[in-house]
């Protein structure tokens, strides 16, 4: 169905995503013209793990308040479908983000990370980031938990679940793993927050994996590494290594020097 369309109390305008299993619109609270973001999620296309995976979802989305993460504000049922209906975040995800801006001051990325690890902390989930507020004061919002998997310290996963480029090689290479894969994924957001590019690309995941673990240096850019702080470099070298138990823990990456940083010099 094309939009505008009505469903329940809101009116659809536009489409902003699709997945498998879901559709997200941008839709309006017929009463009060309230801006929000329609997650339909349908139930003919869940087996039973992802039925409990959107419970989850649900239920945790439910119970936290959190400036950086997204606010669930209703779910209803209809026409066979689960709505989530969350709050609207009118500056699309991060990759657009940096697509559109090209890469970040690095006083504005040591922002970004402390927002993430704020989030990180509540959540411990693998992450979707979305944008919202007005330019000269973005703020980051953890988003779409269906398909996260939660990794509590001491245990370890073997779901493969996430984007490719931000994926862990212990992720890709199908091994079990454990909560320092979301600290991979910082490391990755954080390279690109600072370079524009991501540090790893391949066509397919083996090529992905491949150029990983070839990699003797991180790919910084020639023209903005010289001006990033040693704090800023060590950070990410740190949070990329390819070994987990090498990697920052959370708890390391929370005390680290380039986190505790203000303002916009050092």
């Amino acid at each position: 169905m094309d939009p505008p369309f009505t469903i329940g109390e809101y009116t659809v305008r536009s489409k902003v995503g699709q997945g498998p299993q879901s559709t997200v619109w941008k839709a309006e609270q017929k009463c009060s013209g309230e801006v929000v973001a329609l997650k339909q999620v349908y139930l003919s296309k869940l087996n039973r793990n992802l039925k409990t995976s959107l419970d989850c979802e649900i239920n945790f989305l439910s119970s936290v308040s959190h400036p950086n993460i997204i606010r669930l504000l209703h779910v209803f049922q209809a026409e066979g479908c689960i709505f989530l209906v969350l709050e609207f975040c009118s500056g699309g995800d991060l990759e657009s983000y940096i697509r559109h801006h090209g890469r970040v001051q690095e006083w504005v990325a040591r922002r970004f990370m402390q927002q993430l690890g704020s989030s990180l902390f509540v959540s411990q989930l693998t992450m979707n980031i979305l944008l919202s507020g007005p330019e000269s004061d973005v703020l980051l919002k953890i988003a779409d938990f269906g398909l996260s998997r939660t990794v509590h310290p001491g245990e370890h996963a073997e779901t493969v679940c996430g984007t490719p480029l931000y994926m862990a090689p212990e992720v890709l290479r199908f091994k079990k793993y454990d909560e320092k894969v979301d600290m991979w994924s910082l490391g990755a957001i954080l390279f690109e927050l600072l370079n524009g590019y991501p540090p790893f690309c391949g066509r397919t995941n083996v090529q992905l994996l491949q150029n990983i673990e070839s990699c003797k240096m991180l790919p910084f850019s020639q023209l903005i590494s010289p001006g990033l702080h040693p704090d800023c470099v060590d950070l990410c070298t740190k949070l990329l290594s390819t070994n987990p138990v090498h990697r920052l823990s959370f708890d390391e990456f929370c005390r680290h020097r380039f986190l505790r940083g203000k303002g916009q010099g050092w």
